[in-house]
């Protein structure tokens, strides 16, 4: 497990979110090779959906760029290993 060891670079989530999404993260890595971006953001997504509600996204990678309006409280940016995690909720209009 790599619980820890993520530096967050932007957020606007609790804490106690925060470590779901490092916690998560981690445990996908344990789960997928980390050439597998899109299993890792699968499983992440599906976790926050289970456990926040549905309409998370994730992105994972290593050189992405993305814009996008998200509800307040639910964005985390933070890398682990040598990937970048993007966790976010989509706004509702």
């Amino acid at each position: 497990m790599l619980e820890g060891k993520a530096l967050i670079l932007d957020t606007d989530m609790p804490v106690k979110m925060q470590l779901q999404a490092m916690n998560s993260a981690s445990q996908a890595l344990d789960l997928y090779d980390v050439c597998d971006c899109t299993s890792i953001a699968a499983y992440i997504k599906k976790e926050f959906d289970k456990i926040n509600g549905s309409g998370w996204q994730c992105v994972v990678g290593s050189n992405f760029g993305c814009f996008f309006t998200h509800t307040q409280g639910t964005f985390i940016y933070f890398c682990l290993e040598r990937l970048n995690f993007l966790i976010f909720k989509g706004a509702s209009e």
